[in-house]
């Protein structure tokens, strides 16, 4: 099973964002090399909504200059769900357009144990890939 490592740290901010933005969906992108979580990006789901997300495409675009420039690559696309389980919805596989990234969800369902899991979405196909939050 292919990973992603999320250095806690980084894991926090996003578990903060999500909990800040609830009972709407946050969103962000996380950068980095080999599989390894270097860079955290808050996005802005344009959307504002509790079900789906859009992010902002002219941070979006900000965002990939500066990976590049910074000499990483996206490694995933990162949301959460307010209210449902950490498992893309319908709707998350029918807009996962961005390919070779992982999809990060963490699920605020039972907020005393937020749960993280990651998935590569690629024509319809959910394939599980294994999160490990560690330490630095």
């Amino acid at each position: 099973m292919p990973e992603l490592e999320i250095p806690k740290k980084i894991f926090e901010q996003m578990l903060q964002q999500a909990l800040a933005e609830a009972p709407l969906e946050a969103c962000g992108i996380l950068a980095g090399k080999d599989s390894y979580v270097e860079k955290l990006y808050k996005m802005t789901n344009v959307d504002n909504s509790s079900n789906h997300f859009m992010m902002e495409p002219k941070e979006q675009f900000a965002v990939i200059k500066d990976i590049r420039t910074s000499g990483f690559e996206m490694l995933a696309i990162y949301h959460s769900h307010p209210n449902t389980p950490a498992r893309p919805s319908a709707e998350d596989i029918r807009l996962a357009f961005t390919q070779d990234v992982v999809y990060v969800i963490v699920s605020l369902k039972n907020s005393n144990r937020p749960t993280v899991r990651g998935f590569i979405i690629e024509d319809g196909n959910v394939t599980e890939v294994l999160v490990k939050i560690v330490e630095l």
